[in-house]
């Protein structure tokens, strides 16, 4: 039986940062260019979440190096402008590190671009450790970036949580033998969510308290 959170790694884009609809215009302009009217504002939001070299490998393998460089520097471009935290996501993450958490982010964006995300939200001195993609062989939903970031923090999967907006959070975090939470505010919506089971539904970041409170309550 999973024991009291001691640990919470979380997905970054999508998550404490609201950077869909930067994400959604950097595709639509990238694939705009190369193929015009062929995808939707619908089509990108399934590509939230899976790597860029996975999305693009999908679309056009031969272009996938081009891609990946015109999205890089369109996003880069725009992020400051059209990304901004989630509410009460600044708020939640200091009072979980006064309760003396361990808290970490696993994403599959490079470490570059989170350390941007990170700076414009202000909590360079919340994390003990950060995962990007440039850290890994094998992106979520494989178990790889979860383990790594948990033997750096020295934690149990037993009492460690990953909270995400997408597929590849919760199953990564069940490939890891951790505690999952789904968040609410998921591009792809809480239902799409829902149907990967995780141990938990967030309507807002500061449900976070609540869950731990109530796990030390009943220890």
């Amino acid at each position: 039986m999973a024991g009291k959170i001691d640990t919470i790694l979380f997905d970054f884009d999508g998550t404490l940062l609201d950077t869909n609809e930067l994400i959604i215009q950097t595709f639509m302009a990238v694939l705009g260019k190369h193929y015009p009217g062929r995808f939707t504002r619908e089509d990108c939001l399934m590509f939230i979440g899976p790597s860029l070299k996975e999305t693009f490998d999908e679309i056009d393998p031969a272009m996938t190096g081009e891609l990946v460089k015109e999205y890089r520097e369109w996003n880069a471009q725009m992020h400051d402008e059209l990304a901004a935290e989630f509410p009460a996501v600044t708020e939640t993450l200091r009072l979980l590190k006064a309760k003396g958490l361990k808290l970490a982010i696993v994403s599959t964006k490079r470490r570059d671009v989170l350390a941007r995300g990170i700076g414009l939200m202000g909590v360079d001195d919340i994390f003990d450790c950060v995962i990007g993609l440039d850290d890994v062989t094998r992106p979520k939903p494989d178990p790889e970036p979860l383990l790594k970031a948990m033997d750096l923090l020295g934690a149990d999967p037993a009492h460690t949580l990953m909270v995400g907006d997408n597929s590849h959070d919760i199953e990564g975090g069940k490939n890891a033998g951790v505690q999952t939470a789904g968040v609410a505010w998921s591009a792809k919506g809480e239902a799409y969510l829902s149907n990967f089971e995780p141990d938990f539904m967030l309507q807002g970041m500061e449900d976070l308290l609540e869950i731990v409170d109530r796990q030390e309550a009943v220890r």
